[in-house]
């Protein structure tokens, strides 16, 4: 790959020093994206969702992004989104016109985001007030998604969405480049340690804030049984058997699921369990967030276990 150095570390080509020249950057890195991973359609994705995200929560504000590294660079975006989301106001100026002024803006800013993010060390060095500020696209995603994560853990984002990146590092021996593949997002299926389930934290809610979800979910459901002239009307017992389950998945993925493979009437507890294995087999690979669900758990009529995967559910076809 060609790498033009100069703008790698930020130099303008036309009036700095040559690129002989380099001990203003000696032990520097710089990460530049392949071009190629720039046409990814899973990067693509995610840059749309967080885009819409950050237009959704900041429409109080009048506040409309349109570029991620165009937009974000400044901190009035990201200072935005803390008051919004943490109720963090902080002592910054609104609009920082000098870029001096933003970097000391931007650094209190992203002070302030590693404290509530409670990240470590080693997370919160995939960002800095230089990369946000030169409008470092990775640096940005990376901060963003952690933001989501934290604040919106329900929100689906793409999974495993990697990017090939070449590291360049200045030395007394010249510019060494090393390429590696650097993950934004998860892989399919994997939490990490800080992943919670959300309705973990619906059902602490008060009773009416439930029930709403529940009746949301009962809607998707019954929209998606008719076809089938079924309805549900008790999500707490009418899924422990597997059999509207499955008839679901195969609605929602438009295939059918032989007779064969399940019980239609299970009259034991082994054929309920296998009833529910089946479905959370064909799930397994939908990029679904099932937070590690047991057959067993449903089969039971665990509430949580069964609004898990009602929920995963309604978030990837809801608009379908």
């Amino acid at each position: 790959m060609d790498v033009d150095i100069n703008n790698a570390f930020g130099q303008d080509s036309q009036q700095s020093k040559p690129v002989e020249d380099m001990e203003g950057f000696l032990g520097e890195r710089r990460k530049i994206i392949q071009p190629g991973s720039l046409k990814d359609p899973k990067l693509e994705d995610l840059k749309t969702r967080l885009t819409d995200w950050i237009n959704t929560t900041l429409k109080p504000e009048h506040i409309v992004v349109q570029s991620l590294e165009e937009d974000l660079f400044d901190g009035l975006v990201l200072h935005h989104l803390l008051v919004r989301l943490a109720g963090m106001k902080l002592d910054v100026e609104e609009i920082a016109l000098t870029a001096m002024a933003q970097k000391r803006k931007l650094g209190v800013i992203l002070e302030a985001i590693n404290r509530v993010l409670g990240l470590s060390k080693e997370d919160s060095q995939k960002w800095s007030v230089n990369l946000i500020h030169n409008r470092d696209l990775l640096s940005t995603l990376h901060l963003l998604v952690a933001i989501v994560k934290h604040f919106q853990p329900e929100m689906a984002l793409p999974s495993n969405v990697c990017l090939e990146v070449i590291i360049l590092e200045v030395s007394k021996a010249g510019i060494k480049s090393e390429k590696i593949t650097e993950n934004i997002t998860e892989p399919s299926g994997s939490l990490d340690e800080n992943s919670h389930n959300p309705i973990d934290e619906l059902l602490k809610l008060e009773p009416q804030k439930v029930n709403t979800v529940k009746q949301a979910i009962l809607h998707f459901v019954n929209k998606n049984m008719a076809r089938m002239g079924l309805q549900v009307s008790d999500i707490d017992t009418q899924f422990s058997d597997g059999v509207i389950l499955l008839l679901l998945i195969g609605q929602l993925e438009d295939y059918f699921v032989h007779l064969s493979e399940f019980y239609l009437t299970p009259s034991t507890n082994e054929e309920m369990v296998h009833n529910v294995t089946l479905a959370l087999d064909l799930l397994s690979d939908r990029e679904l967030q099932l937070y590690n669900v047991a057959p067993e758990d449903i089969v039971s009529q665990d509430l949580t276990a069964t609004l898990t995967v009602l929920y995963a559910l309604f978030k990837k076809y809801k608009y379908r």
